[in-house]
Parts: C-alpha cells; structure tokens; sequence
C-alpha cells in the first residue's frame, strides 16, 4: 500500500487483459515446465531410487515456485488459481517444503500494488453515473488496502456515514474472464502435483467460485445475509452494507474500528486465546451451523473491535454446502475420534474423496493415520496450544522418517484420493484457521469445541455458553442441526 497515491510504485495497475498476453504466460509456464518435468522423468529411469526422489522433488518444488511468479505477476483469477491451488497436497515433497510452497502460494494475495486513483475514479463515475460528490463527502484518495482483484479506500457519505470502498480494478473482469478460459492449461501442472485429483472438476468449481468473486452485488448479498444471521451476536460482527450504494463493482459497507491482526499477535496469552477461539467458531459455526462454507479466512479479514467483538470481513469467496457433504464431514471426524478405519473409508467414499473405483487399493489403517494428523486438532478433543511450528496440523516430527520405497507406497495410496470441488472451500478453510492459530500461539480443547458444531456437543466454554444463549433466543440452536 502506498502513502502517494499520485506516485504509486512502477509496477501499479500494471494489468495484462488481452488474451494473448495472459495466454502466453500461462501457456509458457506450461511448455516450459512439461519439458522440464519429461526430462526429469527420463533421467529417473538411471538413477537410484533416492537420487530419482530427490530429482522428483527438486522439480516439483521449481514447477510450484514458477507457479507463485508468474501468477503473482498477474492480478485476478491467475492469481486467484495460485491461492486455490495452496490447498492441495503435492506430491513428493518432505513436510517442511511443502508448508514452505503452500505459504508462499497462499500469500499471493498479499503486497499487492494499488492501482493509480485517477483509474479508480474514472470507473466508479461510471458505477455511480455521476462524479463522487454526490455519493461522498469525502473521499481518502490513499488506498486502506488491495488484494487480487480490488483495493479498499475510506469514505464518508453525503449522509454523514463513515464507509469503506471496495473498488475493482479496472479491466479485472476481462482479464479473468481469459483466465478462466486458460485454467484448464493449468490441469497438466496440477496433476503432476497431485495426481490423484479431478482435475476438471476442480477448475470448475474454481471458475464458478471465482466468477461470483467478481459480482460486488452478490457479494453484498453474501454479507447481508450473514450479517443478518448474527447481528446482536455476543462477540461476532459483521459490518452492515449499504447495498443503496454498492453496484457490481464498487461495495460499500460500514467503517469499523479496531485492532489488525499483528497487534493482536503480541497480545497476551489470554487475550490471543479468546481472539482465536472467537476466530475458530465463526468459521467453524457458519459451515456445520449454517452450511455456508467462507473460503477466505486470511487473518487481514478480521478486526479486535474496541468492545472486544472481532469483525469479519470479506464474503466474496463463499459457497453453500449441500447437508450430505456436512454430514459426511462429519462422519470423517468421528470415525478420526474413534480410530474406525472401516468407518473412515465408507465416510471418505461418501464425501466424494475417495472414488468407488479406487476404494480397494486403500489400505483403511494408513489411511485413519493420514487423516489422524490432518484432523485431529479439530475431530479429536484434547487441550492443545498451537505453534507457529505446527500450524497446519500433527505432523510427524520426532517419528522415524520412511525410507524412499515407504515414501513411494504412501504416494502410492495418496493418490487414490481426490478432493470433490464441494469441498474445496472447507479444506481452505479448515487449513487457514489453523494457520492463524498458530499465529496467535492459540490454546483450547478444539476439539470439544467443534463437537458443539459437528455433533451438538453442549458448550464447551464461556463463549460457547454466549452463543448458545444467543442462538436460543433466535431460536435456533448451537448443534450439528441448527
């Protein structure tokens, strides 16, 4: 964010729309790493099994870096792919790289440049139909913000009303609307990183989900209806939008005060606890409450109100999810909580990551252990104080590391899985919320917290007891059913 919004940084607005110029980036990306991938594969065939993994995963963590330039270079959906693709599990790489990957494709949306004002202005004379002052009294010309596909500016209505203004860049929506076109040139790539996914499906969803992200109109509906949903809640708010105001490219809501996410960082201890538990159930209550699943729960989303209330914002990425798929989440959960392999596997098959076709080559313990240390900060209750260290989950520090031929048979069986488009935004999510609380060094049993939303476990805290009594005089409930 610049300070001179009359000389921002060389590289601001700097927006490639046409469509050659953003297929050939993709597309160059593509060639180049195929060949690079092909070449590898061929020299493999001499090599040791150790030398031939390490080639594999000096390769792909090349493939994942080139994938965070050269989309980083591009605002919207390339952009925007990068920050999806962070929730997929890649193939063949030891833990710590593959957090390392993940991070840096997730913080795509981080450090953009902001766009010059004279642009910004231009089309929302065009958005309002006429010049600013007849919508605003005031107008801060220096951005408070920027992500993949708009900046953020302070206002002040002719009514008085302190605003923030989310304005879209200029030429974004033709500049995705050729990357959504493109996103199927990226299936080659993502399939050397994960093998076992659909890939089709998945850059479908990714274009429907992305598509919505563009519509500042749906978006406001997004917001509205959840900012209904919990307004008068005991410790969650969500600004109200000034849907008179808002059009498809400009969203206006009101402006809250309060703490950003790094100054709560070096709160104290108890202070970072609530703020997380806080974080964990609202993310958490809106996808097993109230099957709306939100895919952006980056810590720059939410602010410590003065009252201790935490604001979220930002309701572009969402998604409802159909009562089947949560059930089946679920499920996942319980048979995590009771070692059930059997269970595991019928709960994966139904939850669409495991295809029927595949199911016999799984092996059910293997499996159960996968999930154990990708879910049981969450399906299994049990004090826990997260590090930054671990932020993603149990991982398998300290246990003996497998040897390449072990390494092999467990890509083997990984790659039988799949992740079901419905699902993507849960598993964005769930991977992002423990991320920030390993950044808060948060501690609770979240566990027995999730129960409350998975199982309609009874209050497992103070805040919990608040919600509760919240949700009853709404008259709904804090369980699995609400």
């Amino acid at each position: 964010m610049s300070d001179e919004p009359d000389d921002p940084p060389p590289e601001a607005g700097k927006l490639p729309t046409g469509r050659l110029a953003r297929t050939a980036r993709v597309g160059g990306l593509v060639a180049g790493q195929g060949m690079r991938w092909a070449g590898m594969r061929t020299a493999n065939r001499v090599r040791t099994p150790e030398r031939a993994e390490a080639a594999q995963n000096e390769r792909t963590a090349a493939l994942v870096g080139q994938l965070v330039e050269q989309l980083g270079q591009m605002r919207g959906a390339a952009m925007k792919v990068g920050q999806m693709i962070s929730m997929v599990e890649f193939d063949g790489l030891p833990e710590e790289q593959q957090d390392e990957l993940q991070r840096k494709l997730a913080a795509l949306r981080d450090d953009v440049p902001p766009v010059p004002f004279a642009d910004l202005e231009k089309l929302m004379r065009k958005e309002f139909g006429g010049p600013l002052s007849r919508v605003f009294s005031d107008f801060d010309e220096r951005a408070f913000a920027a992500a993949s596909i708009g900046q953020v500016h302070r206002a002040t209505t002719v009514d008085g009303d302190e605003v923030v203004v989310k304005i879209q860049y200029p030429g974004v929506a033709e500049a995705v609307e050729t990357d959504l076109r493109n996103a199927t040139l990226l299936l080659p790539l993502v399939k050397r990183l994960a093998p076992g996914l659909d890939g089709k499906a998945l850059a479908g969803e990714m274009r429907e989900r992305i598509g919505e992200e563009l519509d500042y109109e749906l978006e406001a509906q997004n917001q509205r209806r959840v900012e209904r949903r919990l307004r008068g809640h005991p410790f969650v708010r969500v600004p109200r939008v000034r849907t008179d105001l808002s059009t498809r490219r400009v969203l206006v809501s009101e402006y809250v005060e309060g703490e950003r996410f790094e100054e709560v960082r070096r709160a104290d201890e108890a202070q970072r606890d609530r703020y997380g538990e806080i974080v964990f159930r609202f993310f958490f209550g809106l996808l097993y409450r109230d099957r709306i699943a939100l895919g952006d729960p980056h810590p720059g989303n939410y602010l410590l109100a003065p009252d201790g209330h935490v604001c979220f914002l930002d309701y572009g990425l969402l998604r409802d999810v159909e009562p089947a798929h949560l059930d089946a989440e679920r499920a996942i959960a319980v048979a995590v909580r009771e070692r059930d392999a059997a269970a595991l596997k019928a709960a994966l098959g139904s939850g669409g990551y495991l295809p029927a076709g595949r199911a016999d080559a799984v092996d059910g313990d293997l499996a159960l252990r996968l999930m154990r240390m990708a879910i049981k900060w969450y399906a299994v209750p049990g004090e826990r104080r997260f590090t930054p260290a671990d932020a993603r989950g149990d991982q398998m520090r300290g246990r003996e590391r497998p040897d390449a031929a072990q390494r092999a048979a467990i890509r083997s069986q990984v790659n039988q899985f799949t992740l079901p488009p419905q699902a993507l935004l849960i598993r964005r999510m769930h991977g992002i919320v423990a991320v920030v609380l390993g950044q808060l060094r948060a501690g609770a049993d979240w566990g027995a917290i999730a129960a409350e939303y998975l199982h309609g476990a009874p209050p497992a805290t103070a805040l919990g007891e608040a919600e509760a009594e919240f949700l009853a005089s709404r008259g709904g409930r804090a369980g699995a059913a609400a």
